[in-house]
């Protein structure tokens, strides 16, 4: 591997982390939102004014999750398991299981 090659790769990968620190923030204020969402929801609290704000801002947060770790997978950074597990999992549990799983792996690697 030339010095070039190594220079390349490892502005890659800081581009993966900086992108991992992306999802991260948007799993942890999807997080944050959704717990008085789960609160606000009509087996809890049945509090529709809550639910009915905090509800879209999740669904706008899910989607954003799902297409910022499905670009990771389009640039070949990941699988497409990571995209699968924020989708099985609703969000952001996936994101920050996935964000783990990918960080020890680059450690492992690097």
């Amino acid at each position: 591997m030339t010095t070039e090659d190594r220079v390349t790769e490892s502005g890659e990968r800081r581009t993966e982390l900086r992108f991992l620190n992306w999802i991260a923030i948007v799993a942890v204020i999807d997080v944050v939102l959704l717990i008085p969402l789960i609160w606000s929801s009509r087996w809890l609290a049945d509090n529709h004014e809550v639910v009915s704000v905090l509800g879209p801002i999740h669904g706008f947060l899910f989607i954003g999750l799902i297409a910022m770790v499905a670009w990771g997978s389009i640039q070949k950074w990941w699988g497409w398991w990571f995209p699968v597990i924020v989708v099985l999992t609703l969000g952001p549990i996936g994101s920050l299981v996935g964000d783990w799983i990918v960080r020890r792996k680059l450690k492992a690697t690097g």
